[in-house]
């Protein structure tokens, strides 16, 4: 049914108590872990879940538009969002939660009452990730990488963490500059002209691009510019070790892999769609067990 026709599952639902239709937009999804995390999340609640992958590349604004209007009337709970629409689906929500309105950027859409409401668990997700690995806060400035959707919610996360400062750093320097505008001073930011400035005096790096998720095998930190004394963290997980990462932990940095995020993102989103609290542990066991099938194959 997650690939299938799902014309039946709205009558089928409506007599299923705890049964949720889940889905991620996006493209190239086909190797997404989300569907296997969500998925364990409800059984492990003894809940029913489906979770049905829609990759459907270049749309434009009329296309996603209906892609949302399917979501909202085939009866789905709520479905993610992820590249290359985590911004351009933000006109098209009914309403948007605060933070979420502040980042420009979703990446969860809770259907709610017929509305489409936007929410974004990459932040929250990110700051409960770096909690996890690195500790309460950054002990210096950042560097991040990319200021598309995933840099914006990895921006607001350090804010909320109570990072003194941004090094920030994306080919489209317009992009850039919108961040800060949308930060709206919550954290000091100094926008770079390249990756080597944004390092300089900088207590960590974050990749927030899609760079080095396959099939590109692309670093955009080039490991001449690493030390020891960083640590390091990227948002993609296919593959868990990028290039980036790989490079890093040669230089002896302290890393965190995309793990950490996807599985306290979908926490987070898990809840927002069905009102629940997940287990962390059945969702990491999930994802791990995804990648060891991928690792096999």
């Amino acid at each position: 049914m997650r690939q299938g026709d799902l014309s039946g599952f709205k009558v089928q639902a409506a007599g299923m108590r705890g049964t949720h239709l889940l889905g991620l937009v996006g493209s190239p999804i086909s190797q997404s872990a989300a569907p296997a995390m969500h998925e364990a999340a409800a059984q492990a609640l003894s809940l029913r879940c489906f979770y049905h992958l829609v990759d459907i590349p270049g749309l434009d604004r009329a296309g996603l538009q209906a892609t949302l209007e399917g979501v909202r009337r085939l009866g789905f709970s709520g479905v993610n969002v992820t590249f290359p629409y985590k911004e351009a689906v933000v006109p098209l929500l009914d309403r948007l939660s605060p933070a979420a309105a502040g980042m420009g950027a979703v990446n969860t859409v809770v259907v709610e009452g017929g509305a489409l409401i936007g929410h974004n668990t990459d932040s929250t997700g990110f700051a409960s990730a770096f909690r996890e690995v690195f500790g309460p806060r950054p002990a210096g400035p950042v560097a991040l990488v990319g200021a598309g959707g995933a840099g914006r919610a990895i921006a607001f996360a350090f804010a909320a963490l109570g990072a003194s400062g941004l090094r920030l750093y994306d080919s489209d320097r317009a992009k850039a500059k919108a961040l800060v505008d949308a930060l709206g001073g919550q954290i000091a930011v100094t926008v770079c002209d390249d990756v080597a400035a944004a390092l300089k005096g900088a207590c960590g790096a974050v990749n927030a691009t899609p760079v080095g998720m396959l099939p590109s095998r692309e670093n955009p930190i080039p490991a001449e510019l690493l030390s020891a004394d960083l640590w390091v963290a990227d948002a993609v997980y296919t593959p868990l070790w990028t290039p980036l990462l790989l490079a890093a932990k040669a230089k002896g940095c302290r890393v965190m892999t995309g793990r950490e995020l996807a599985i306290w993102q979908a926490v987070d989103a898990f809840k927002l769609f069905t009102g629940r609290d997940p287990s962390p542990q059945a969702v990491g066991q999930a994802f791990d067990q995804v990648m060891a099938r991928r690792a096999a194959a």
